[in-house]
C-alpha cells in the first residue's frame, strides 16, 4: 500500500512491475530515493525480495482467474477425465451407471449433469474438488459422510466448489 499510494511516480510503478524487471525497478528506487548501495547494503535484497512478492502475487492471481473463466466443457475429454476421477475418489466402491445421472446428487451436485454447477467457478472448481479429495482422501469422505447429516447436511459438491 505504501508504494501504491506513494506521491512518487517511481514507487507508484514499483507495484506493476513484472519479475523480469524487478532489478532494474529496484536500481530505480535506490537511484530515486538516493539510497547508497555500500551503506544500506540490505535495502537492494529486501526490496526486491518484496517486488517479486508482488509481482509473483499478481500473476498468481491472473493465472487462477484464468482457470476460474475457462468454462467447463463436457466436450474436453481432460474436463470429463477429472470428473470421473472424483467419481472415482469420493465413490470408490460404487460405479457410475452414466455420465449423466441421478447419482451425482450422491456427492452433493445438484443435478443430474455436474457441469452445470460449475458455472461460476469453471474449471477451478473441478480442479478444487479433484485435489481435495486426491490429496486428503480420509478428510474428504469423512466430510462426505458428515454431508449427508438428515438435519445438518450440505451438498457437498457445491460446498466444496463455493469454498
Amino acid at each position: 500500500n505504501s508504494l501504491t499510494y506513494s506521491k512518487n511516480k517511481v514507487l507508484q510503478k514499483a507495484t506493476l512491475v513484472v519479475q523480469s524487471e524487478v532489478d532494474k525497478c529496484v536500481e530505480d528506487i535506490m537511484k530515486e530515493k538516493n539510497i547508497n548501495p555500500e551503506k544500506d547494503t540490505s535495502f537492494k535484497i529486501c526490496m526486491k525480495a518484496c517486488l517479486l512478492q508482488i509481482s509473483g502475487y499478481k500473476q498468481l492471481y491472473l493465472d487462477v482467474e484464468s482457470v476460474r473463466k475457462r468454462p467447463y466443457d463436457s466436450d474436453n475429454l481432460q474436463h470429463e477425465k477429472l470428473l470421473l476421477k472424483l467419481w472415482n475418489l469420493l465413490m470408490p466402491t460404487k460405479k457410475l451407471k452414466a455420465r449423466i445421472s441421478k447419482q451425482w446428487a450422491d456427492i452433493g451436485f445438484q443435478g443430474d449433469d455436474p457441469k452445470t454447477d460449475f458455472r461460476g467457478m469453471g474449471i477451478l472448481g473441478l480442479i478444487n474438488l479433484v485435489y481435495f479429495s486426491e490429496n486428503y482422501t480420509s478428510e474428504a469422505h469423512q466430510i462426505l459422510s458428515r454431508s449427508n447429516h438428515p438435519k445438518l447436511g450440505y451438498s457437498y459438491a457445491i460446498v466444496g466448489i463455493n469454498l
